[in-house]
């Protein structure tokens, strides 16, 4: 495995881990887990789907998988945002893990339209 699919491997993890540990923080009130629950469910199978996307068969299972990946990130960049906006968490508690979900969101859209170049 090459360091950049490692690497990648690793901050998908690392993503999904900080979504845990947020979520275990929240308040324990509805609205709170209601949002807590949909961001821990998106961000944490980003990683799953990179798994999977990085045992596809073929490059169009691959470009679908990453697809998902990044379906997952655009969604958990909007619960977060939620949580945010609703002052449910702090900007300074949440900034962070907002913007690493940029930074995932930016650099599988690279790999998929880099994929998309080649086939």
């Amino acid at each position: 495995m090459n360091n950049e699919k490692r690497d990648l491997k690793l901050r998908t993890k690392e993503f999904a881990l900080r979504i845990i540990r947020m979520y275990a923080a929240l308040p324990k009130d509805a609205v709170s887990q209601v949002l807590g629950r949909q961001s821990l469910r998106s961000g944490t199978s980003v990683g799953a789907n990179y798994r999977e996307a990085d045992r596809a068969r073929s490059k169009a299972e691959f470009i679908a998988k990453m697809g998902d990946c990044l379906k997952e990130l655009a969604e958990t960049e909007y619960w977060l945002e939620l949580l945010m906006e609703a002052n449910i968490v702090r900007p300074t508690r949440i900034s962070a893990l907002l913007d690493e979900c940029r930074q995932l969101l930016a650099i599988f859209t690279t790999i998929i339209n880099q994929s998309r170049d080649r086939a």
